[in-house]
């Protein structure tokens, strides 16, 4: 359970990351919001990648290189997962964008990441 709660502050810390760049990509940067939401992503993706390393799973003595090709795959997962998610509420049901972000990045961050980080990229 502690380390589900450390997942799910990582990816808070990450999400700030993400929504801003997200946002700021869109609102100001004049981007579509996919793209934002890609850049965002990728962002928050560090951030998190950082943080589950060195403090939630604490496999910083082990080998990165494994680990980043592990997160890429679980990554890209998440990447489409959110993509598809965003697009398919702000298109479909008219939700907008943010909105659509919020919804996306709390199913995933309670679904698919914590599991997919703790049994396949830092297990």
């Amino acid at each position: 359970m502690r380390e589900f709660i450390k997942v799910q502050i990582g990816s808070i810390l990450g999400s700030l990351a993400d929504f801003a760049i997200t946002i700021l990509c869109t609102e100001f940067g004049l981007s579509w919001y996919l793209f934002s939401n890609l850049m965002g992503n990728c962002a928050g993706g560090l951030i998190q990648f950082t943080l589950s390393r060195r403090w939630i799973f604490k496999k910083n003595g082990t080998n990165i290189s494994r680990q980043l090709i592990k997160y890429v795959v679980f990554f890209l997962g998440n990447l489409f997962l959110s993509g598809l998610g965003v697009y398919l509420l702000t298109q479909y049901l008219h939700i907008n964008y943010i909105v659509s972000k919020l919804i996306c990045s709390i199913l995933l961050g309670i679904s698919y990441n914590f599991y997919m980080q703790k049994y396949f990229v830092f297990a």
